[in-house]
């Protein structure tokens, strides 16, 4: 009879054991999985800013580049450089969190700020060109969503680096490759 209760005492263990470890994995897969949908929703905020930057940027452009024909190369950079960053931004949507197409997208948007630093650079040595025609205006608006752009790239940075914290993180660094999780890039 102590041989069995024993036996009986071992298996419950087992048993509590064997559910502490399931729920505690379930817990730790909902913990990544809501961490990742956290840089999906960082991504949409920030897609949107980068959106609205390419508009501001495409009216800015049709306003300037018949006024000053001797810039071309500098329109056609930033024209370039603003394609090259949509594409970008559309490949990183599907999957935010993973590094490729997010490590391309930084490229391309390091790319787009270059050009427009060069643009707005131009722009402010044609203080005869700024004053006539809104371009003043628009200028001011593209600023704007440019610190708004910064502000959803930092919210879309801390999210990656909360990720990649608990994926990490001792117990769960060990599931995560077997829940298929992997390290997210920041911009």
């Amino acid at each position: 009879m102590t041989a069995w209760l024993n036996w009986l005492n071992w298996q419950m263990a087992g048993i509590v054991v064997a559910a502490l470890l399931f729920f505690w994995g379930v817990g730790a897969y909902n913990r990544l999985m809501a961490l990742r949908n956290a840089i999906g929703d960082a991504f949409t905020q920030l897609g949107g800013h980068l959106k609205e930057r390419s508009e501001a940027c495409d009216k800015l452009l049709a306003a300037v580049a018949p006024r000053l024909p001797s810039e071309q190369a500098t329109f056609d950079a930033l024209a370039s450089a603003q394609a090259e960053s949509q594409a970008a931004m559309q490949a990183s949507r599907g999957k935010p969190w993973a590094p490729d197409p997010v490590g391309s997208l930084a490229v391309a948007s390091a790319l787009h700020a270059a050009a427009l630093t060069r643009l707005l650079s131009l722009l402010d040595h044609q203080a005869e060109l700024r004053s006539e025609s809104g371009i003043d205006g628009l200028v001011s608006e593209l600023k704007l969503i440019e610190r708004q752009r910064a502000f959803a790239r930092q919210v879309f940075n801390q999210a990656v680096a909360q990720y990649n914290e608990a994926l990490h993180q001792f117990p769960t660094r060990l599931l995560a490759n077997l829940y298929g999780f992997s390290e997210a890039r920041s911009l």
